[in-house]
């Protein structure tokens, strides 16, 4: 890989659907959901193996800033920026393609968020070579999709057109679609042309901070400012004035929807993310990704981390009680998460509503359960 090859991981996110394990000051990248490691420590250390730690940057906000410096060995306190605002992707990437370009104008960048599930290192790592040699090659952006397993409304799509250069895992992208409805998801995995849009990005500093003064003017020029104060005591101070200002949007409708308008002339390729990908974003997908390790050997299998546990006529659950004896007796598809201070119970199918709680408590002031 080259030496001017630099990750851009954000971690600014609250997770909220993962309450009540995660809360502002504990969210779920920097909890250990998959393994002894944390989500963020688990995508740095598939990193590694691409670039050095010191080229290693994060992108998060002031209540995680602390923790994740303490999670990251290695990677320099001065990289971990916190955003005094949530300002969505399109300011947070933004803000590090600006400072790059600064210090390495031949900067070549790779967004990856910090709490996906990948489970082949090395046909990941080798995708992201191929991204960063096209990125690198001209004024060309790189997304990396997913075939899609199901016509999920959650996700954004990507339509693809022909391949490049005959390369089967590369494809010219058409355009990008932000989280269509049911039906037309159906239709575009059906079509057999789309790919879901994994969130993960590769582009040189110029080619990005390029389009952002192009879609973006306003929040580019306020990135700008405040990128010619890095390294200088006015920095912190700038950051805080004119960050809140920027615009509160995603990458996704920032730069590769407007962009993508021109199909395939406006030189955005799709690399296959054929290496396991999952975006763990509820209870339920957290319990689909442990169960798919014993699926095929106990189907309806429940997934259990207590310290011990007894089931009877118990199938599809996941319950999180670690210091615990837990029984589960004719339940079905249910999930109990324990913590000190709170118990959830709900279903699989309703987990994706477990933010209207931490939505319930922050209304309520009831800040130490947030």
């Amino acid at each position: 890989m080259p030496a001017n090859f630099y990750p851009v991981i954000l971690a600014g996110g609250s997770g909220t659907r993962f309450w009540p394990r995660s809360r502002r000051n504990r969210a779920k990248q920097v909890l250990a959901l998959d393994g002894d490691e944390t989500m963020i420590q688990q995508t740095v250390t598939r990193l590694l193996p691409l670039a050095p730690a010191n080229n290693i940057w994060v992108v998060t906000n002031d209540h995680l800033s602390d923790i994740i410096a303490e999670q990251l060995e290695g990677v320099p306190a001065q990289q971990i920026l916190a955003e005094p605002a949530a300002r969505n992707t399109a300011p947070a990437i933004g803000l590090a393609a600006f400072l790059l370009h600064r210090t390495d104008p031949d900067a070549v960048l790779a967004l990856f968020p910090s709490d996906h599930v990948i489970a082949d290192d090395t046909a990941f790592r080798k995708a992201i070579e191929k991204a960063v040699n096209i990125a690198a090659s001209g004024d060309n952006i790189v997304v990396m999709g997913v075939l899609p397993t199901r016509p999920e409304t959650g996700y954004g799509y990507v339509e693809v057109g022909a391949t490049l250069d005959n390369d089967k895992e590369v494809l010219h992208v058409r355009r990008f679609t932000e989280k269509p409805n049911a039906e037309r998801a159906a239709e575009f995995v059906a079509s057999g042309n789309y790919y879901w849009n994994g969130g993960m990005f590769v582009w040189s500093a110029q080619t990005l901070v390029n389009s952002l003064r192009r879609f973006l003017p306003r929040t580019a020029a306020l990135l700008d400012k405040i990128a010619a104060a890095y390294g200088t005591p006015e920095f912190s101070e700038r950051l805080a004035e004119l960050y809140p200002q920027c615009e509160n949007i995603s990458i996704d409708y920032a730069v590769l929807e407007p962009r993508s308008a021109a199909g395939e002339d406006a030189n955005i390729f799709c690399v296959r993310a054929d290496f396991g990908w999952n975006d763990l974003g509820s209870w339920t997908a957290l319990y689909e990704h442990h169960a798919a390790k014993f699926e095929s050997e106990h189907p309806g299998v429940n997934v259990i981390e207590a310290a011990g546990h007894f089931e009877l006529n118990a199938d599809g659950n996941y319950v999180y009680a670690p210091t615990k004896f837990v029984a589960t007796i004719g339940v079905k598809d249910i999930v109990v998460v324990e913590t000190e201070d709170a118990i959830l119970v709900t279903t699989r199918e309703h987990a994706q509503d477990v933010g209207k709680v931490v939505k319930f408590l922050s209304d309520k002031k009831l800040h130490a359960l947030v």
